[in-house]
């Protein structure tokens, strides 16, 4: 057969229309909502493992305009769980704009072909996968309850997600999965995403605390944050783990506070656990206010039950939001570590402490000294995106 000859100059000119013609169709406008809703507004919750992210969850999960989903890169990392964390990145990056979204197609690569919403990484915490249109276990203004969403909403098609997702106003994804900003910067630039980062931190003594109570159940992906090619690990005792988690909080802050971007301004919010504990409902409001949602006297009743109980929650809850007595949970480590590691904790993770606002102590009775408050004071500008001309202490 004969075909006719290209000439490169053909070929660069043909290839760089083509590029004009995306960049033209990336960059304009999407066509309006044929309902008539206003854009959606994207919000990540950014944090690691053990800091109190279910919580802080949860408090996007039951607002009556969010559409949440819990850790949706889990899918990413149980399948490619032989690579280290910087490889997955941008895998977990294209999942989370996806979902953000609403394409749940992109879960085709994860999940089983036959699929409900019950495969799904911890689906039942969502309230909106167990309100209409994803099931009837629960109104969409009411709280609800993994309990009694599972037995009701197991089996429902998988394609309601997308049905519901497409059907709020905020759509709200938690992620202990990214170690650095940049990577972010992608979705933050992208004309289809209204992208709200929230940065929640927590003390390093206080994780450490917690992440021994649940050694087990995050050993592969200690395995994945240190690169061990699929090995899992348990038991670390060099806190290599803790140490790495201390430097992502850094590279993050310090991205964000010291030189950002223009397209980060007003898009980045540091929230610390110790505060959310200390003055929930205030803080709460100003979270609120940063995603573009209202407390409602509802979400106020059911936020101060959950921070005001009793206990400190079983092991068995540790992945739960149960109503604990938030204060003292906050403040455990304290009488559970022992003194030689957490002078450990301290040198490892000594810019995290420095740069988020922790104090270190130096004896085991300023350990003990529960009125020795350890969480320095923050202003208001410490929570949001700084000038250029802001400084922070380094690492």
């Amino acid at each position: 057969m004969w075909l006719p000859r290209v000439s490169g100059t053909a070929v660069t000119a043909l290839l760089l229309l083509q590029t004009c013609l995306l960049l033209f169709l990336v960059s304009r406008p999407g066509p309006p909502s044929q309902s008539g809703r206003e854009e959606h507004v994207h919000v990540l919750v950014l944090s690691s493992w053990r800091s109190g992210s279910s919580f802080v969850g949860q408090l996007f999960s039951q607002h009556p305009d969010v559409f949440y989903l819990m850790e949706p890169a889990w899918h990413v990392w149980t399948t490619l769980s032989k690579s280290s964390a910087p490889v997955l990145h941008m895998a977990v990056r294209d999942l989370v704009r996806s979902v953000f979204l609403c394409d749940m197609d992109v879960f085709d690569a994860y999940l089983p072909w036959r699929r409900n919403l019950s495969d799904l990484f911890q689906w039942a915490v969502s309230r909106a996968l167990c309100s209409p249109p994803a099931c009837s276990a629960f109104r969409r203004d009411a709280i609800s309850s993994e309990t009694v969403c599972k037995p009701l909403c197991a089996r429902r098609p998988f394609s309601l997600a997308q049905e519901a997702c497409r059907s709020y106003s905020h759509v709200v994804l938690k992620e202990v999965r990214f170690f650095n900003l940049q990577v972010l910067y992608p979705l933050l630039s992208d004309p289809a995403l209204n992208l709200r980062i929230v940065h929640l931190v927590r003390d390093p003594r206080a994780v450490l605390r917690s992440r021994e109570q649940t050694a087990k159940d995050l050993a592969r992906d200690n395995g994945i944050v240190l690169g061990t090619n699929g090995t899992w690990v348990e038991a670390d005792p060099g806190l290599r783990v803790v140490r790495e988690v201390c430097r992502s909080h850094v590279r993050i802050a310090e991205a964000a506070t010291q030189k950002p971007p223009p397209f980060l301004r007003g898009r980045y919010r540091l929230v610390r656990f110790e505060d959310l504990v200390r003055e929930p409902l205030a803080e709460i409001r100003a979270l609120y206010s940063f995603t573009g949602l209202s407390l409602t006297p509802q979400l106020e009743s059911w936020i101060h039950n959950i921070t005001h109980g009793s206990g400190l929650g079983s092991p068995r809850e540790a992945f739960k939001t149960t109503s604990r007595n938030a204060l003292n949970v906050s403040q455990a480590w304290r009488q559970a570590l022992p003194f030689p590691k957490i002078r450990r904790v301290q040198e490892l993770c000594a810019g995290a402490l420095q740069l988020l606002g922790y104090r270190p102590v130096f004896s085991e009775d300023e350990q003990h000294d529960l009125g020795l408050d350890l969480v320095l004071p923050r202003g208001p500008s410490s929570f949001s995106w700084a000038s250029s001309t802001s400084t922070h202490p380094g690492p």
